[in-house]
């Protein structure tokens, strides 16, 4: 049979595919463009196996959409074809994208550079050498870190190297069967509007895919390897935002299986930490993150914690570090109380973010650093106990943001760095300093070090440090619903449940009557009782938040922009007055709360979706 014989051959059977229901139409488009399109002539013969073998579920999957840029870049399973899928040609297509978007943007610059960096995930660093091989391909000079290094430095490295551009090849904390490419800016940042939707343009419509060998481009200077190099200069550059106190805090760490070592150990050393020990079960990098719960190295998972806990009471550790695979992101648990023997709990984002704001801005009032024109940076869906915070101090909050830390490093370069004090958001990402533009998992963990041990030296659990700001600015309890939905009918459902939180909102949630809708899409916000609306300033995006008639109790409602799912985060606050007066009722008030309202926004859900 002749190439074109098994073309049609194909072609009839996707059509058959799709009036038995066993393809979806969007899908079906997909395959054939694969199939009959002359830039993915090399995925033709894998195409044809998969339609003869009639594997139409896989198929189905891996085309019933092109995958998109969210917050973080293209991000997705990792599937031989398909353009639903991480494979050489969708990574091929970002990285040409981005190549061309940059070139036509140099005004001519001939000397273009671009870095690039991978963590430990299955085929990180064959996705590393393809995106290399391109960018040089299109007349970049690469600057590589070539062994397994954080998110953070890569950002670092853009700016300490005046790139126009980075990748690095990462999922952060996606199961072991993702991958992905997050694609930063010349400010070292994420790439924002409107260079995020001119590089998408680009991807969309490429046609060729030209690569130089890698080994080639090595051969020929045009990539050089800077790991060294930006080591000592990141690490250097990371302690210097630390404060002067006490070291003596026995620290365990946990890199679930990712780059974290190679960041958070030099630095903590450099910053004064000798009682440092890492739990060996997740030390060995892996893409498979054995040793980690459902095999997903997410610290926001309390599970991850529950194995090192047990190390650390056997050890007398004062406080449990762990960081995602890319080293963004942190989490960590500490002792109840003094006593590491005794039980231990995990924080959540809200709950680091808040106690790092205290400890950097207590520090710098310490040190009359704190200036009229400080400010703090966090997001829309991120707890306001860290505006409170900072409006102690009287620092400025710009709070008024989408999801994704490039919004917050967009702000850092609008009002200034140099009075930028800290960034933080809910998703467990922290940031001090100038060095960086994303948020750093290194830098983290050693301002809660340095916090650790200035605390056992004062006599003080981490715990009853976060106690103490619910009292004196009331008690705030948050929480985060996934609402999972994958696929094409997990696509359309979550549309349509979006849909009705905009335009059919439940009347009340836990038995409080909604007052407002902030509809940040449209840029509206409705008065629920009297059906007036105005307009609403802000960012516009894909967010809604639902304002209970209760101050400080709020839903947020977002799709992933990395996941298919829908997040629901839920903010709880009861008052300063009554938090000072009996801390326990509140708490016992608000957990009662969030279960009421968990179990009506899921039932709102099931019945909309």
């Amino acid at each position: 049979m002749s190439n074109l014989e098994q073309v049609q051959e194909s072609l009839d059977a996707i059509e058959s595919a799709v009036s038995a229901g066993n393809l979806s139409q969007t899908a079906a488009e997909n395959v054939k463009a694969w199939l009959t399109q002359d830039r993915y002539a090399e995925y033709q013969g894998a195409v044809i196996e998969h339609i003869e073998g009639e594997m139409w579920k896989p198929l189905d999957d891996a085309f019933w959409t092109i995958i998109p840029f969210g917050t973080g870049g293209r991000r997705g399973r990792m599937y031989p074809i398909g353009s639903n899928a991480i494979n050489d040609r969708t990574i091929g297509e970002s990285a040409q994208g981005l190549a061309d978007y940059v070139v036509e943007h140099s005004d001519g610059k001939k000397d273009l550079s671009c870095a690039i960096a991978y963590d430990t995930r299955h085929k990180s660093r064959h996705f590393t050498e393809l995106c290399a091989g391109i960018m040089v391909a299109a007349g970049f000079k690469v600057y590589l870190l070539d062994d397994y290094r954080a998110t953070p430095q890569l950002s670092f490295a853009v700016r300490a190297k005046q790139c126009d551009c980075g990748i690095m090849v990462t999922a952060s904390h996606n199961p072991p069967s993702d991958n992905a490419v997050k694609v930063y800016w010349s400010s070292g940042a994420q790439v924002l509007p409107p260079h995020d939707k001119g590089i998408i343009d680009r991807v969309m419509t490429c046609q060729e895919i030209n690569v130089t060998p890698f080994d080639q481009a090595v051969a020929e200077g045009k990539v050089e390897v800077v790991t060294d190099e930006i080591d000592a200069m990141f690490t250097n550059a990371a302690v210097a935002c630390g404060f002067v106190g006490p070291r003596d805090a026995k620290i365990l760490y946990s890199p679930l299986h990712g780059v974290g070592a190679a960041a958070v150990l030099p630095v903590l050393e450099q910053d004064g930490f000798s009682d440092v020990h890492v739990y060996q079960p997740h030390a060995n990098p892996s893409g498979d993150f054995p040793n980690v719960p459902g095999h997903v190295s997410n610290p926001e998972n309390q599970a991850v914690f529950d194995k090192p806990i047990e190390h650390g009471r056997e050890i007398g550790a004062n406080l449990i570090l762990a960081t995602d695979p890319d080293c963004d992101r942190i989490g960590c648990a500490a002792p109840i109380t003094l006593d590491p023997n005794g039980p231990w709990r995990t924080f959540n984002g809200n709950e680091i973010g808040a106690i790092l704001t205290q400890y950097v801005l207590s520090k710098r009032a310490e040190a009359n650093t704190l200036t009229p024109g400080c400010y703090i940076v966090k997001t829309l869906v991120t707890t306001e106990l860290t505006r409170r915070i900072a409006e102690s101090f009287g620092v400025r909050c710009v709070g008024d943001l989408l999801v994704g830390f490039k919004y917050i490093a967009e702000v850092i370069d609008r009002e200034g760095p140099d009075q930028f004090a800290f960034g933080t958001e809910e998703s467990h990402g922290y940031l001090i300093g100038q060095y960086c533009r994303d948020k750093d998992g290194a830098v983290a963990c050693m301002l809660m070090s340095e916090l650790a041990a200035e605390l056992k030296h004062k006599r003080v659990s981490m715990h009853d440090y976060l106690n103490a700001l619910h009292r004196e600015h009331g008690y705030h309890r948050e929480m985060l619903i996934n609402l999972f939905m994958e696929g094409s009918e997990g696509m359309a459902a979550m549309k349509r449940l979006m849909k009705a939180f905009r335009e059919t909102p439940p009347q009340q949630l836990a038995g409080i009557p909604l007052k407002q809708i902030r509809d940040y899409g449209n840029s509206k916000r409705t008065d629920l009782l009297s059906g007036d609306t105005q307009k609403l300033d802000g960012p516009i995006g894909d967010l809604i938040i639902m304002d209970l008639e209760e101050e400080g109790n709020y839903v947020a409602v977002r799709p992933s922009g990395t996941e298919p799912k829908i997040k629901l985060y839920v903010f709880t606050r009861a008052s300063a007055e009554q938090s000072a007066c009996d801390l326990d009722e509140s708490k016992a008030k608000l957990e009662a709360r969030l279960i009421a309202l968990e179990a009506d926004v899921r039932q709102y859900a099931k019945i909309n979706a």
